[in-house]
């Protein structure tokens, strides 16, 4: 009785609960991961404030065809917009700029994520193997939106 019970307790510490993890990288481990395998990089620019943001990241990014698409064939990277860390990407450094007080914009966030020169999160933005812009989206995205999104950039 005893040993079925430690034999259970491995089972459920050794067998995944079925939850997929969406892995999330940094700017700065993209250059090094691109020399090891060549991949497209998903963006995904929200803010703390934004429902929508909130929102796609409780569905969208908790669906499990989607994590495995996106953990499988591309980098991704969940990005705050409002990040108040210096980042280093595509050898250029990014600031964060204040606007106010308390509020401002991360310039790698308005580099990447500006469409007809507006910023509005959620920002998808699709980044071919050299770093260079090759899609951009602004708005929510429904699993199903995004799924065919990621097919047609495999292609």
């Amino acid at each position: 009785m005893k040993n079925n019970f430690y034999f259970l307790l491995l089972l459920c510490c050794v067998i995944p609960s079925g939850f997929a993890q969406l892995h999330s990288i940094s700017f700065e481990a993209i250059e090094s991961l691109q020399g090891i395998e060549k991949r497209k990089t998903i963006v995904f620019i929200q803010t703390d404030w934004c429902q929508f943001c909130h929102a796609m990241k409780n569905t969208t990014f908790k669906n499990e065809e989607i994590i495995k698409e996106l953990n499988t064939g591309f980098y991704f990277i969940n990005f705050n917009a409002e990040e108040k860390r210096t980042v280093v990407f595509n050898k250029t450094t990014f600031q964060f700029k204040r606007t106010g007080n308390t509020s401002g914009t991360h310039e790698l966030a308005i580099a990447l994520g500006t469409i007809n020169k507006q910023l509005n999160f959620p920002i998808l933005c699709v980044l071919n193997s050299e770093n260079e812009i090759i899609f951009q989206h602004s708005g929510y995205l429904k699993p199903k939106e995004l799924k065919l999104i990621l097919a047609k950039l495999k292609e």
